[in-house]
């Protein structure tokens, strides 16, 4: 009954080809929370799959359900002592749509597939790769130890890729039945494939859409060019008074002060590196005099996700009457969030762009989080994951990406410590998502090692 045999108990049930073939069936669930054909879909995977999966170490199940949400919830918990430490896990069902005709050749979003030394499927990065890593790693400490020493709850949702609509509301309404010490939970990329990570929170994202409507239709360019406006030149140069040619943020009150001296320190140590399928960093893009992981985990981030003018398929030679442009901004702690479209309309209004039609998008907005990364529990989680897997563990600040980890430290109170199990170059969202088969391997080994040391007695 040791760490030692937990860990290798992991490693073998990893190797024996027992994990692959219980993340296959899950992977052959076609989630798909966006599609109203799979509302059934989603119910299923919570009560054929999640549920007698937690019921099997012993946890008690319930589906819980909200009017906000479009997808149902599965809350489960051990409690072996209420003297012991709570530790509340989080992961989600539902997946981005499968997108089949768009994988290569031989592969399937809903099987998973070995091509290539990766696995491939939908859902093995985001997110039934990583939960299914951590529920078989609490099941190794349970077959090893004969109990976790801690107490566990655990919730599922189905919705997260809609917006996560009702997860506020549910965890507000249960807010005592969910009460617990820390949240231990896994999504996100790792900094690199190779290199463990923890992150503490996440940036804030907020979408919106700026337009100009000039006037009811277009206008023949050779007669009217030059006398009436052009929406398309207008709004483009209003986003360009937003951001500099260089990417550099120019309104006051969509950046921090400064950065925090833990977090600079924290960051010193992060490189990033989106491996050979991930894009080159262009040092000269963005916030100057910060590092590249200084940028994207500890500054802002302007983004024009599309624009449009006229008729971009089939252009003709008229003066467009509207141009529209659908934008984003990620932020990190110390933005006040309520300010973002107000000083936006201030900004434009004192460049000139009144005309400028500035709303926000009906998609939730992430509020940005971040717990101190020199907090004690901080520290034993990486102190944990570097005993198991001999080597240092990034540690950034939050994800540069967005979670919503509000919900989990203002609305249950609670400090939240991600462990994620992918890697920059997953291709989540897209076709052909896979992961490297050794680092959810790795994963597993590690998860077991810091649920034994949760329940071994010496957590903060």
């Amino acid at each position: 009954m040791t760490r030692s045999a937990a860990i290798t108990r992991a490693h073998q049930q990893f190797d024996s080809g027992e994990f692959r073939a219980t993340l296959a069936r899950r992977i052959a669930v076609p989630t798909e929370s966006q599609n109203p054909d799979r509302a059934q879909v989603l119910v299923a995977y919570l009560s054929n799959e999640m549920q007698p999966a937690f019921e099997t170490m012993g946890f008690e199940c319930q589906i819980l359900t909200h009017p906000r949400a479009k997808a149902p919830f599965l809350f489960a918990q051990r409690i072996e002592d209420p003297a012991l430490p709570t530790v509340f896990g989080y992961g989600h069902g539902d997946v981005i749509r499968g997108l089949e005709p768009e994988w290569k050749s031989g592969l399937s979003p809903w099987q998973l597939t070995e091509l290539d030394g990766r696995w491939y499927g939908r859902g093995i990065a985001d997110n039934k790769g990583q939960h299914t890593v951590n529920m078989q790693a609490m099941a190794n400490v349970l077959a090893q130890r004969g109990r976790l020493g801690f107490n566990a709850k655990y919730l599922i949702e189905m919705g997260e890729e809609t917006g996560s609509a009702g997860l506020r509301e549910l965890c507000s309404e249960h807010r005592e039945r969910f009460a617990a010490d820390l949240l231990v939970a896994s999504d996100g990329p790792r900094l690199r494939a190779e290199r463990p990570t923890i992150f503490l929170g996440s940036r804030g994202s907020f979408n919106f859409d700026l337009s100009i409507e000039a006037r009811t239709g277009g206008h023949h360019s050779g007669n009217w060019g030059g006398l009436i406006s052009n929406p398309g030149i207008q709004l483009a140069h209003a986003i360009a008074s937003v951001v500099s040619s260089s990417g550099q943020i120019r309104i006051p009150e969509w950046v921090p002060a400064e950065l925090p001296a833990s977090v600079r320190r924290a960051l010193a140590d992060c490189e990033v590196d989106g491996g050979a399928d991930g894009p080159q960093i262009e040092p000269w893009w963005g916030e100057p005099g910060l590092s590249p992981a200084e940028r994207v985990f500890g500054w802002c981030s302007f983004e024009v996700l599309a624009f449009k003018t006229g008729n971009p398929d089939t252009p003709v030679n008229a003066i467009p009457p509207r141009a529209w442009a659908r934008c984003q901004l990620r932020f990190v702690v110390g933005i006040d969030d309520s300010q973002i479209l107000p000083a936006l309309r201030r900004h434009l209004d004192r460049q000139g762009f009144t005309m400028v039609k500035v709303v926000a998008t009906r998609e939730e907005m992430f509020h940005a989080t971040r717990i101190d990364p020199e907090d004690p529990w901080v520290l034993w989680a990486a102190r944990s994951i570097a005993r198991t897997s001999g080597k240092k563990p990034a540690v950034l600040p939050n994800l540069g990406g967005s979670l919503p980890n509000d919900i989990f430290t203002d609305v249950l109170g609670l400090r939240t410590v991600w462990v994620p199990h992918s890697y920059p170059g997953c291709s989540q969202h897209a076709p052909n998502e896979h992961l490297p088969p050794e680092l959810l391997r790795e994963a597993l080994g590690i998860m077991t090692g810091l649920y034994w040391d949760m329940g071994a007695g010496d957590a903060p």
